[in-house]
């Protein structure tokens, strides 16, 4: 069994009161994970620490910035199998998932250490005589981090990378699926020699978390918040944040569609979807939900999804399978439930599936229709429904027939027409002949909608880090009227 505790100034502690909290594993269903449960108390603590840091990381040069977080990234990477034992143990997901997570996440911080000197402003003309006029984009002060459980490291890592690049320090509220996984995050760039400080970790009960996170947004210290997770949760923390005027970049749920034209090479669009539908479980933001495909090829896309599903094994991370378990039991249920409805109500399931306890093989469905909860809600499991549409026109409107809006996908073998229906769609990100699932460090990351607003991803992510500080000197006197 796993033992976090909070990381506070360079140092693991327990909570105040010494309370604790236990994570069970899907895998199992047996407790996996004891970890401290912070209270208000605790979570003043890591934001003063980082407060108190602030002065020191957002004064060192530019370069020394950048060595360590290289050093920070090289170190993370070289952990690669501490994090796949500790994500399979406590999420259930597959070795490959956790081990891809640590590769982006270590670039993530690469590519951060690289925006470092990219964070400038400009000389902006003044029509007053005399007088030089400047826009400065410094520090903000303490970052608060939420980060979710799905994508543990890549999403943890996301939370700080761009903060610390961009001068501030950080607070990072751990999930309670995985605060062992996100305690070996944080330890691990403290180990780097980032500072003291620099980079906190906060561990809570569900039973806490309302307590706590409202006093990570209230401190008077904390100038920014990062959450990514579901979007019932953000419109909380965005209320909250709206209270105390923080704020706050929001990456929420997501429904992504994928049109399939009739030019569209079929046999590239079935793998697409298979792995955009059930890599990790479906449990990816991106991950892709709807199929809208045209009538004249629909046949044809079925026949090679369902051979590539059937390839398909679900079973133990521990072994060689493709799909491993969902987070939990109550996970498990609600996304069956979800499936059963729309049998109920007249879906068909284009292949066989099975539910052992939390291990769900792949559910593709046609037949979906409005009265349906899957037809808008979100899955976050390994589901998938299949519509057929007479034309582009049609897709469109469907695609965007969701309050969701976050990745999307077309796949047409003529690169202009495949442009202008990603032009047409609602999202913030749109793939043409290529997955709904994709990530890459550079790259502005975030949706529209329901899915969020705010941008991650280095040079996107400047201006949401850091303050526009006007700024101007005088090389001559000034007459002033009184």
């Amino acid at each position: 069994m796993y033992h976090a505790q909070l990381f506070i100034n360079g140092k693991s502690c327990p909570a105040m009161d010494n309370s604790t909290f236990s994570h069970v594993g899907p895998m199992t269903g047996e407790i996996v994970t004891s970890a401290s449960a912070a209270k208000v108390g605790d979570a003043n603590r890591a934001i003063e620490a980082a407060a108190a840091a602030f002065p020191i990381w957002s004064a060192l040069p530019p370069s020394e910035k950048r060595l360590r977080l290289l050093k920070a990234a090289d170190l993370l990477a070289s952990r690669a199998q501490a994090f796949i034992d500790i994500g399979m143990t406590e999420m259930g997901s597959s070795g490959a998932w956790y081990g891809f997570n640590v590769q982006v996440a270590a670039n993530m911080l690469r590519d951060a250490a690289g925006m470092i000197t990219q964070i400038q402003g400009d000389i902006i003309p003044s029509d007053v005589e005399g007088r030089m006029a400047m826009a400065l984009r410094v520090p903000c002060g303490v970052v608060v981090g939420m980060a979710p459980w799905n994508a543990p490291i890549i999403l943890a890592t996301r939370a700080l990378a761009m903060p610390l690049a961009c001068g501030n320090t950080v607070v990072l509220k751990a999930s309670e699926h995985c605060p062992a996984t996100h305690e070996l995050l944080i330890k691990t760039l403290n180990e780097a020699g980032l500072g003291e400080g620099v980079v906190n970790l906060v561990t809570h009960s569900s039973e806490d978390a309302p307590s706590v996170v409202k006093a990570l947004i209230a401190h008077p210290a904390v100038k920014r918040i990062n959450f990514t997770g579901s979007t019932h949760v953000g419109k909380i923390i965005a209320k909250q944040c709206a209270q105390y005027l923080k704020p706050v970049i929001l990456e929420l749920g997501g429904k992504a569609p994928v049109i399939v034209c009739e030019d569209a090479d079929i046999k590239e669009a079935a793998n697409a979807i298979a792995f955009g539908a059930f890599f990790n479980q479906g449990q990816i933001c991106m991950s892709t939900e709807r199929v809208l495909v045209n009538e004249k090829v629909a046949d044809k896309l079925i026949e090679h999804l369902k051979a590539k599903i059937d390839s398909f094994i679900t079973g133990l991370p521990t072994e060689q399978v493709h799909i491993a378990h969902v987070i939990s039991q109550h996970a498990a249920d609600r996304i069956m439930a979800m499936v059963k409805d729309a049998e109920n109500k007249g879906a068909k399931a284009i292949t066989s599936y099975s539910c052992d306890g939390t291990a769900i093989s792949p559910v593709l469905l046609e037949g979906i229709t409005p009265e349906m909860h899957l037809y808008f809600e979100e899955s976050f499991g390994p589901v998938c429904t299949l519509e057929r549409v007479a034309d582009d026109n049609e897709a469109i409107t469907k695609a965007n027939a969701s309050e969701f809006g976050l990745s999307s996908a077309v796949f047409s073998q003529d690169i202009g027409r495949a442009m202008n229906i990603a032009k047409r769609i609602e999202s913030g990100i749109c793939h043409i002949n290529s997955a709904t699932v994709d990530d890459e460090a550079p790259m502005p990351f975030g949706g529209v909608k329901a899915s969020g607003h705010g941008r991650f991803g280095s040079k996107a992510s400047i201006s949401e880090f850091t303050e526009l500080r006007w700024i101007t000197m005088r090389s001559t006197p000034k007459h002033y009227p009184i």
